[in-house]
């Protein structure tokens, strides 16, 4: 006889598919790469679905060679501007991947960073 009902076996196997849907998320994400750009295509960077930069591209065009202070700043804000459109791309690719295997446990798992 079950306590309250509750099928112990199915619950079980419900939490064994959980993790393995979470797994495959996880390997989506690892290998995911996520483009940002700014200044029209100036500045590109490259985020994994981790949201690690992988690499940043700076066109020549982006430079001036008779301003190198004015140039320098410019730059600057370009990358952090690819940046944070990279790391918005990152958040909605987790929200995608992850988003429907956290909500199925009261929208949070506890002790994994992120989540």
């Amino acid at each position: 006889m079950n306590p309250g009902g509750m099928d112990m076996q199915a619950l079980l196997q419900q939490a064994q598919q959980m993790q393995q849907q979470l797994v495959e998320a996880q390997e989506a994400l690892e290998s995911a790469e996520v483009e940002g750009t700014s200044g029209g295509g100036l500045v590109k960077v490259k985020l994994s679905g981790r949201g690690q930069v992988e690499d940043i591209t700076i066109a020549p065009a982006a430079v001036d060679t008779d301003d190198a202070a004015d140039t320098a700043e410019t730059i600057a804000d370009l990358v952090l501007a690819a940046i944070r459109d990279a790391e918005a791309q990152v958040e909605r690719l987790q929200q995608e991947k992850m988003g429907p295997l956290t909500q199925g446990l009261g929208g949070g798992m506890p002790g994994l960073p992120g989540f």
